[in-house]
């Protein structure tokens, strides 16, 4: 009788334990991955006007609340910039039922390294600083699975960017 009772005890508690965690787990959306595009502009004599490429990671640690690495490329003439950033991501709406709302409104903030090559005729010079950007955007649904929207942030080395995003859940 007392080994009996200490076994549905035993599994009860494991129950009220592990359960929880499986109903948190399904509240998080799938980790994404996004591509983007769009135009810096960069604080010059004026606004010098750049091509940028990238991707991101998103890992949700909670309903809302995203975080991972961003890889920006942007191209110049006779030179290059490089930038690698750590974001976190809030999603100003929940999703529902661990999928994500048809249009997302997002704020996003970043902080890491960016690179500068330039080229010269004799020689390549290139310089690292430290780097932030802050802004937000929305996503759109396109299915299950695939979103698609815009953002607009700005930054250290001193910048604004608006790009276009698509982005596919694992």
């Amino acid at each position: 009788m007392f080994n009996q009772l200490r076994c549905q005890v035993v599994v009860a508690l494991t129950i009220l334990v592990i359960v929880p965690h499986i109903a948190r787990a399904q509240d998080r959306p799938a980790p994404a991955v996004d591509a983007a595009a769009g135009w810096v502009g960069f604080a010059d004599d004026g606004i010098a006007s750049e091509t940028m490429v990238g991707a991101a990671l998103r890992w949700y640690v909670s309903s809302r609340f995203a975080i991972g690495p961003e890889v920006i490329y942007i191209a110049g003439s006779n030179h290059s910039h490089l930038m690698m950033t750590g974001n976190a991501t809030f999603d100003l709406v929940a999703p529902i039922n661990s999928r994500p709302r048809t249009i997302t409104p997002f704020v996003v903030v970043g902080g890491g390294v960016f690179q500068t090559r330039e080229n010269f005729r004799t020689e390549t010079f290139r310089s690292s600083e430290g780097a932030f950007t802050l802004g937000g955007g929305v996503r759109v649904a396109a299915s299950d699975r695939v979103t698609v929207g815009v953002d607009a942030r700005i930054g250290w080395e001193a910048h604004m960017r608006v790009n276009a995003v698509a982005g596919i859940r694992f």
